[in-house]
């Protein structure tokens, strides 16, 4: 990632790309996607969820956690040997990546073993590698860089002045300090967040600017739609407009050009038109499967269906060009290291 594909949005600019009519911005948007991607391109990612349910933080979304009755079973960490299997599988259906989820504020000394011996062996069977444990230490963050593991999945969820909203449990500063000991211990990151929370276009825009002004922008940027689950706070929230939501795809690829943009979650209530623009949009990589975390996703063969309806084809392997990465993260670091942890959204 070149340092000259970064700058520092500031809150009027990201709001006139949201201001902008709709057919301008997908073609700002796309203009931009065809300058560092190939548009027929996408990169396909599995989730699997390693260990399930009775996750302590409240995040008003999420039917995993132990504060609402929802119809998740708790499960403990799965064993090794299923989660080999699991990745296999994804393979064999054209997964390049393999990411690995578990319920917990934050990974205990005792389960470390196991999640790193998860992620040397899920690496050798040539798959990329990514995990979402919660919160991390310095420590951590390093020992999994150790093991292999290629990035790390830790999400802002919404701005800063929404986010009280979302979750009480965990703060945002929390939430940068785990992507800065990811960043520190040379993985990449994966980091987005959710709309059609109830949140304002306000926060989406905010949301947006906390990822884009991070010190490198994050490699892998999922963003989720809202799945609504009974039992959840957020389950009866009105629907967000899905222009609203394909305006939020493309102004992140606008903001962070480089980026792989994934459509993520919620993709199941979308129809092939709304996943078509979206993909127009500069979205260019999905999870693919018929599960996510603890959520329905669209079966592989309405997946491939679609692929070969608009012509795209599926990315085997990621290339970065590692040092121009290390010397864009070096120069963004020393630029920020008197910066806030957050931006002040007005």
């Amino acid at each position: 990632m070149s340092s000259s594909h970064r700058q520092q949005w500031q809150r009027p600019a990201v709001e006139a790309l949201f201001a902008l009519p709709f057919n301008d911005l997908l073609f700002q948007a796309q203009q931009v996607h065809r300058q560092h991607f190939d548009p027929n391109e996408v990169q396909v990612s599995t989730l699997l969820s390693i260990k399930t349910g009775a996750c302590p933080e409240d995040c008003k979304y999420c039917p995993q956690s132990a504060h609402y009755r929802t119809d998740v079973e708790r499960e403990r960490l799965l064993a090794v040997e299923q989660v080999v299997e699991k990745a296999a599988a994804a393979k064999a259906q054209g997964a390049s990546r393999f990411c690995m989820g578990a319920a917990w504020r934050h990974p205990n000394d005792r389960d470390m073993p196991y999640v790193i011996d998860m992620v040397k062996r899920v690496k050798a069977l040539g798959l990329e590698t990514c995990m979402t444990l919660g919160m991390l230490n310095e420590h951590q963050a390093h020992a999994l860089k150790q093991a292999g593991l290629d990035y790390y999945n830790h999400n802002l969820d919404t701005s800063p002045d929404y986010y009280g909203e979302v979750i009480t449990t965990r703060t945002y500063a929390d939430r940068l300090a785990t992507l800065a000991h990811v960043r520190d211990a040379g993985m990449k990151v994966c980091a987005g967040g959710i709309v059609g929370m109830g949140e304002r276009r306000h926060d989406r825009v905010g949301l947006l600017m906390q990822l884009a002004n991070l010190p490198v922008h994050p490699e892998s940027v999922p963003i989720n739609m809202l799945v609504k689950v009974k039992g959840t706070p957020m389950a009866d929230l009105d629907d967000l407009d899905p222009f609203e939501f394909i305006r939020t795809i493309a102004v992140a690829r606008i903001l962070m050009p480089t980026s792989y943009v994934r459509l993520s979650a919620g993709r199941e209530t979308m129809n092939d038109q709304m996943q078509a623009l979206c993909f127009l949009a500069g979205a260019n990589s999905i999870f693919y499967g018929e599960r996510l975390l603890t959520t329905a996703n669209p079966d592989v063969d309405h997946d491939r269906a679609l692929f070969e309806r608009l012509g795209l084809k599926v990315l085997a392997h990621q290339d970065y060009d590692d040092e121009v990465h290390t010397a864009a993260l070096q120069d963004a670091v020393t630029e920020q290291q008197q910066a806030p942890l957050y931006y002040e959204v007005r």
